[in-house]
């Protein structure tokens, strides 16, 4: 019997036992990374249940940025949220520009428009509402499928997902978000490639927000329209 070859054969044997034990732990150490992700996806979705179910009210600045269909808009203002189902965004830039949920109905007024636009908070599907779960018992996970973690910079993360129930209009919703669970950020990819994004700062959590806030009153001589909140 040649001794070279049964070296060699032998050679072989420990290269593939090596290669198939590397292959084995690789497997093993990726889907234990993907089982951590997954953890770590669901615990941070948690501290943002946590966060924002002790809430009663909230008042933070937002900035807004559109881009999509050959269109690119910047906007900003102050969000007021106060629980249950009451939420206003008053837009500094551009002045006059407003959008309420008063716990019934949805408005959407410009300074200058010739009509009021109104509709039924319950039939409402509008961008500038992605904070609306946060009105209630938030539970993100019923909220979002498919949820995934990232990090970003300045020691947040991004949680990613599909909103359940707007598969044909939203491709992707990411929040990015601190260690504690306060949402920084949202970003809102549309199944046409529009992108919209939402930037929070100075969150003041339980801030004096009077209920009046939400009390909106159309300009004299402004008619109010039942109709399909504007794109």
């Amino acid at each position: 019997m040649n001794v070279g070859a049964l070296v060699r054969r032998g050679s072989h044997s420990l290269l593939a036992a090596a290669l198939f034990s590397i292959c084995l732990y690789a497997q093993e150490h990726s889907l234990s990374a993907q089982d951590s992700a997954k953890d770590s996806a669901h615990e941070l979705a948690r501290k943002v249940d946590r966060h924002y179910n002790q809430l009663r009210s909230l008042k933070a600045g937002f900035t807004e940025s559109y881009e999509g269909l050959g269109i690119k808009r910047a906007e900003s203002g102050t969000l007021l949220l106060l629980k249950p189902g009451r939420m206003k965004w008053e837009y500094s830039a551009p002045a006059g520009k407003l959008f309420l949920l008063d716990g019934k109905y949805a408005w959407f007024y410009s300074r200058g428009d010739s009509q009021v636009q109104r509709i039924p908070a319950k039939q409402l599907d509008d961008l500038r509402s992605p904070l609306r779960f946060l009105l209630g018992h938030t539970e993100l996970e019923k909220e979002l499928s498919n949820l995934a973690l990232q990090s970003a910079p300045n020691g947040q993360f991004v949680l990613t997902g599909q909103p359940k129930g707007q598969e044909k209009r939203v491709a992707r919703l990411a929040l990015t978000v601190t260690a504690d669970g306060t949402i920084t950020g949202i970003e809102i990819e549309e199944a046409d490639g529009a992108l919209t994004r939402f930037t929070f700062t100075a969150e003041q959590p339980n801030a004096p927000v009077p209920a009046e806030s939400f009390h909106f009153t159309p300009p004299a001589g402004v008619p109010v329209v039942d109709a399909l909140p504007p794109v």
